[in-house]
C-alpha cells in the first residue's frame, strides 16, 4: 500500500469557528483520512473565526481530495483554497543563471564585455584549448533529452520533460558544483539529435543524455562518443548501473554472499537493464537471467534488436524460459528497472534464503517493498520514503565533477567500477545493515569521493 509522500504534499487553507477544539478537529480529520500532518499554522485569528493552513503529505491527488473533503465536513468549516506544494515549488522553474563577476560600473563592463572581451575571443581563436580555461566550458554540462522515456511516464515529449531536466540541473549544481542546463529537443529523429548535440557541443564540457528511449539511446550515445572530444554519459544506463553495483556490493556483504555465486534476475532489458547486466558481468557475475515483457530472454529467441541480442548471448546460459515470476524462483537477487506491480510478496517468497530485492521502478516499484520485506533479507527501492533509496543522484554529480576536473573525453568501465566502490565504501562496516546498504543522497562526502575515484582512474590525481 502506498504511503503518504512529500511529493504529494498539500496545504489546505480552512476557515472554521474559533472553538477550543478547532485545531484538534483538523488533526483528527487528516488522520481519519490517512494523511500525514506536517504543519498546522494559524494564518488569521478573530474572536469568532480562525483561518488555519493545514499541510499534510498524501499518497496521490485523489487522496488529497479525500483529506480535503474530510476537513470540509467539520461543522462550520469552509475550505478556502488547496495548494499543491510540489506545483508551488516549480512555479517559474527551479534554476537560473547568475553572474559570477561584478557588473557594477564601466570598468567591469569594459572587461566582461566590450571592448575587453574581444581580446579573449582572439586568444581562443588562436588557441582553442584555452576555451576550457577562459569560459564556462570547463564546468558546464548539457542535460539532453527528447522526452521519449521520462521517468515512468513514457513518451511525453520535450516540453513535459523540462521539469525533470531542470531538477537534474539543480542536483548537478547542489551536489557536484557543476553548471548544467536542460536541452530538450523537439525531435525524435536520432540523426537530428546527434547533429544538434554535435553542433552545440563547443559550449559544454560534457553531455548527459537523459530519458531517451531504447534502443535509440544506444546508437545516439555511441555516435556522439565517436564525434565529440568531451565525455558523453547516458545516466539512465551508466548512472543506474553504477549505483546498483554500489548497493549490491553492500547488500551481498550483509547476507554473506559473493557476486560470483549468486543467481541474479533482472527485470527490464532497456537502457538501464542492459548497462546493469554489462557492469555486473564485468565484476564476476556468472548467473544472470533477464526478463522483458514477454518473459525470460534467451538466445533461442529470434528477431531481436542488437542490444537485446547482446543480453541473450551473455546471460541465461541454461536458456530458461517463462514469466518473470517463474524465473524468479530460487534466485538470490532481483533487480527491477521495468514497470510497477509486476510481482507480489508470494513471488518473493519463492526466492532463495537471504534474498536481495532491488525494486527500482519509480514512482511505483515492481513489488510492494513492505510485502517484499516479509520474505527478503534486503529490500531497496528508488523512493525516498523507504530505506535504501537507490538513486542516480549518488552518481552523476560526482562522476561529472571528476570527468570535468580530469579533462577526459572517454568514460571507461574502470571509472564506473571505481565510482561504485567509492559509494559503497562510504558506508562504514559498523553502519552496514539490511536497512542501510547505501548512503543518503544528502551525504556531502559522496560527490567528492566519486570525483576523486574518477580522477584516480584517469590518472590525474
Amino acid at each position: 500500500m502506498a504511503t503518504p509522500s512529500p511529493g504529494y504534499s498539500i496545504t489546505i487553507r480552512v476557515e472554521l469557528p474559533a472553538a477550543s477544539n478547532a485545531t484538534a478537529a483538523l488533526t483528527t480529520a487528516v488522520a481519519s483520512a490517512g494523511g500525514a500532518l506536517t504543519a498546522l499554522d494559524v494564518a488569521e485569528s478573530r474572536t469568532d473565526r480562525l483561518v488555519v493552513d493545514v499541510t499534510c503529505d498524501t499518497t496521490d491527488e485523489e487522496h488529497g481530495r479525500l483529506i480535503t473533503d474530510a476537513i470540509a465536513a467539520i461543522p462550520g468549516a469552509l475550505v478556502r483554497k488547496v495548494s499543491d506544494q510540489t506545483f508551488l515549488l516549480h512555479l517559474g522553474g527551479k534554476i537560473e543563471v547568475v553572474p559570477k563577476v561584478p557588473l557594477k560600473h564601466r570598468d567591469d563592463l569594459s572587461r566582461a564585455y566590450t571592448p575587453g572581451v574581444a581580446r579573449i575571443c582572439r586568444a581562443i581563436a588562436e588557441h582553442p584549448e584555452d576555451a576550457r580555461r577562459l569560459t564556462i566550458k570547463r564546468n558546464t554540462v548539457a542535460v539532453v533529452t527528447d522526452g521519449t522515456a521520462v521517468l515512468g511516464l513514457g513518451n511525453i515529449g520535450p516540453l513535459a520533460a523540462l521539469p525533470v531536466m531542470e531538477g537534474k540541473a539543480a542536483l548537478f549544481k547542489q551536489f557536484g558544483g557543476v553548471d548544467a542546463w536542460p536541452v530538450c529537443l523537439d525531435t525524435q529523429d536520432s540523426d537530428q539529435i546527434v547533429e544538434i548535440v554535435r553542433a552545440i557541443a563547443p559550449v559544454y564540457g560534457g553531455i548527459n543524455l537523459e530519458d531517451i528511449s531504447a534502443p535509440r539511446c544506444f546508437e545516439i550515445e555511441r555516435r556522439l562518443r565517436e564525434l565529440l572530444d568531451i565525455p558523453v554519459f547516458h545516466d539512465d544506463q551508466h548512472g543506474t548501473a553504477i549505483v546498483v553495483l554500489a548497493a549490491l556490493k553492500n547488500a551481498l556483504r550483509v547476507v554473506g554472499k559473493s557476486i560470483d555465486d549468486v543467481r541474479i534476475v533482472v527485470s527490464g532489458v532497456g537502457a538501464a537493464g542492459h548497462a546493469i547486466i554489462r557492469l555486473l558481468l564485468s565484476q564476476g557475475a556468472t548467473d544472470i537471467v533477464a526478463a522483458g515483457r514477454e518473459g525470460a530472454v534467451h538466445n533461442g529467441d529470434k528477431d531481436m534488436e542488437p542490444f537485446r541480442r547482446w543480453i541473450a548471448d551473455h546471460t541465461n546460459a541454461r536458456r530458461e524460459s517463462g514469466s518473470l515470476s517463474e524465473i524468479l524462483a530460487g534466485a538470490d537477487v532481483f533487480i527491477g528497472v521495468s514497470a510497477p506491480d509486476l510481482l507480489t510478496g508470494d513471488d518473493i517468497a519463492t526466492m532463495a534464503d537471504d534474498a536481495i530485492v532491488f525494486a527500482l521502478a519509480n514512482p511505483v516499484p515492481e513489488v510492494d517493498p513492505i510485502a517484499a520485506g516479509e520474505h527478503a533479507a534486503v529490500v531497496a527501492t528508488g523512493r525516498s520514503d523507504h530505506p535504501n533509496q537507490i538513486n542516480n543522484v549518488l552518481v552523476f554529480p560526482g562522476f561529472f565533477r571528476g570527468l570535468l576536473d580530469a579533462g577526459v573525453s572517454d568514460i571507461t568501465d574502470d571509472m564506473m567500477v571505481a565510482a561504485a566502490t567509492a559509494i559503497a565504501d562510504t558506508v562504514e562496516p559498523g553502519e552496514l545493515n539490511a536497512s542501510f546498504i547505501i548512503p543518503s543522497v544528502f551525504d556531502s562526502t559522496i560527490a567528492p569521493a566519486v570525483a576523486a575515484a574518477v580522477c584516480r582512474v584517469a590518472g590525474t590525481s
